[in-house]
């Protein structure tokens, strides 16, 4: 199974970051959306599964959740925008993965046996920090991780 993985679009999906998509099984954003289209043009691509940011405050956000816990290929995924404010010790969750984004700086990190991974900002840029999206393999029981730069 192969997921696509988004986060702080702040209302900008550039078709780089469509074409970086295609193929995905299952897309998942973690937050700072900015506008709702972004979620309905990521469907037209593969299922999303979406949690509000911080920047993602108006009413029209609501019904999204502040975080979100999915199965994908027989793996939990926790999502969550500030990994600050993780509120779980996913070991012990059984979580295989916490996706997050909100700092804008991809990351690839493994806490113990959990993959900690922010695909990084695939919105406007800021600062020098690259535009970024991710793509994880879900494979003979294993997540493989990776980030793709984005040209812009």
């Amino acid at each position: 199974m192969k997921i696509g993985v988004i986060s702080d679009t702040h209302g900008l999906l550039r078709p780089q970051a469509v074409a970086a998509l295609a193929g995905v099984d299952h897309i998942l954003h973690a937050g700072d959306i900015g506008d709702l289209r972004i979620l309905d043009e990521l469907r037209k691509i593969a299922p999303v599964t979406a949690i509000r940011g911080n920047v993602d405050s108006q009413p029209i956000f609501r019904h999204l959740p502040e975080t979100e816990i999915v199965d994908l290929g027989g793996k939990l995924f926790y999502v969550i925008h500030d990994l600050h404010q993780l509120d779980i010790k996913a070991e012990a969750a059984g979580v295989a993965a916490v996706i997050y984004g909100h700092s804008h700086k991809p990351a690839i990190e493994w806490d113990k046996n959990v993959l900690m991974f922010n695909p990084g900002s695939a919105g406007p840029k800021r600062f020098s920090l690259p535009i970024s999206l991710g793509l994880i393999t879900v494979t003979n029981d294993r997540l493989r991780a990776r980030i793709i730069e984005l040209p812009v």
